[in-house]
């Protein structure tokens, strides 16, 4: 941030289930206590995202200091069995999450809650599936197909609102918050003039709270941080189209 800016450092307990661990080959499902640390600083290209573990490497000038430093979290974070996410757009700032393994104490039972039912589609609504990240972008329209949901997918702004136009059974907007040109608030409000009951449900690498802190989102928005599991996705999706079913009435006319 060399012109200044803001730093938000929070902790949460988190779950990481089996289909994230598929898409990261070195995160193993299970409980962990997550550090992450957010800055509204330059951010980075998925270029330099994907050498900033390197040893050595720094995107510095000659005489500007050394490397990021990375690489040393990165091996500390092995050592403890533990796991590290990093989401970053340019000029939209970095957010780091770090995972560690909890630890329920050696003689302490770990009580096990029964799982709620994974509440899946009400009639196979429509979801908009709009993110820039093919690979992620794939994963949660797979996630949204096995709960029973029709997909229309878009990897930008202006390809979600054509989208849109050419589809008037959308029943809800599913969007990345950080997106190249037409980031995720821009989508939702043009969206918003065009179908001003479409319930929007953003999401998101940072955490809620650097979103609305660094001023993204207003706080009052419906938000699932990545990475979320089946049943969480679920629950939100459902919540959302159940409250734009009763808003409208039983004759599909706003109440």
């Amino acid at each position: 941030m060399p012109d200044g800016g803001k730093l938000t450092i929070e902790t949460a307990n988190v779950f990481l289930d089996d289909a994230y661990a598929a898409l990261h080959p070195d995160a193993r499902p299970g409980q962990y206590v997550m550090i992450a640390v957010a800055d509204t600083g330059v951010g980075m290209t998925r270029e330099v995202i994907n050498r900033v573990f390197d040893p050595f490497f720094t995107t510095k000038p000659a005489g500007q200091g050394t490397g990021l430093g990375l690489s040393q979290v990165h091996g500390f974070i092995k050592q403890t069995g533990g796991h590290i996410a990093i989401y970053s757009e340019p000029d939209q700032g970095t957010a780091v999450k770090l995972y560690f393994p909890r630890h329920f104490g050696d003689d302490a039972a770990v009580a096990r809650s029964a799982q709620p039912a994974t509440v899946r589609s009400h009639s196979g609504e429509t979801v908009l599936v709009v993110e820039d990240e093919t690979e992620v972008r794939r994963f949660t329209v797979e996630m949204l197909r096995e709960l029973g949901y029709a997909t229309i997918e878009a990897e930008n702004g202006e390809r979600a609102l054509a989208q849109l136009d050419a589809h008037p059974e959308i029943a809800l907007l599913f969007t990345d918050v950080v997106m190249p040109d037409m980031n995720g608030r821009l989508l939702a409000n043009a969206v918003l003039k065009r179908k001003p009951d479409l319930p929007v449900l953003f999401t998101t690498g940072y955490t809620r709270n650097a979103i609305v802190h660094h001023g993204i989102l207003d706080p009052d928005v419906q938000v699932l941080i990545k990475p979320y599991t089946l049943d969480m996705l679920a629950a939100k999706v459902s919540e959302l189209l159940r409250r734009a079913r009763t808003a409208r009435g039983p004759d599909g006319s706003k109440g």
